[in-house]
């Protein structure tokens, strides 16, 4: 992203509430284009966010990268269509049906060995819009929000300006399992910012070749 807003092929936008969210759609297009991928894998799942949850195992994409919830391809008994016609393509999500539980149990099951941000730990962070963020030189503060330091954790990583922690003490993985079990609001829900614009947010994104 940054060598092509330095490229001018996006524009990074400023203020106290700018991210760089949206300044990723063109980049992937282009790079589909330039390396004529007929396909590209993401770790996105249904249980995320609702327009997620429209989301095919093979999502289609026109060739102007933009996704149509209703003109995808059925996938019964779990038997895929690939078929694209030349720049078309179609983004496949291999944990489509996973849930952030699962993830968080085969991880455990499995020993992976992770980053300490997906784990609690103290972090200097302010509230905005009844999400915690991470204090930083690079997100500009609003009057009235000041930097306090908590115990907190991010269920997903992303840019950090529209991506919050969440308050935690879950400090191993097993805490990290029991923790997720019993939390009632999504991921996205409680820590992305960026889907909280509109209630079609995220649908209006990938609409136009957000991932």
């Amino acid at each position: 992203v940054q060598e092509a807003i330095e490229d001018g092929l996006v524009i990074e936008e400023t203020g106290p509430r700018a991210q760089r969210n949206l300044l990723q759609t063109p980049v992937l297009l282009k790079g589909i284009e330039d390396n004529q991928f007929d396909a590209a894998f993401g770790g996105a799942r249904r249980d995320e966010e609702r327009a997620r949850a429209k989301e095919r195992v093979f999502s289609f994409r026109d060739d102007f990268g933009q996704w149509d919830p209703k003109n995808q391809r059925p996938e019964l008994w779990n038997l895929y269509n690939g078929r694209v016609k030349k720049g078309e393509n179609v983004r496949v999500f291999p944990l489509s049906n996973w849930t952030e539980l699962d993830v968080w149990q085969y991880i455990a099951d499995e020993e992976i060995e992770l980053p300490p941000i997906y784990f609690a730990h103290d972090r200097e962070v302010f509230e905005r819009d009844g999400m915690l963020y991470a204090a930083s030189e690079h997100v500009a503060l609003i009057d009235g929000e000041t930097p306090f330091r908590a115990s907190v954790r991010y269920r997903t990583v992303g840019d950090m300006s529209c991506t919050g922690a969440v308050r935690s003490t879950a400090a191993d993985l097993g805490s990290v399992v029991a923790e997720i079990a019993r939390t009632k609001i999504t991921e996205r829900g409680e820590t992305r910012a960026d889907d909280r614009v509109t209630e079609a947010a995220m649908e209006d994104r990938k609409r136009v070749g957000y991932f």
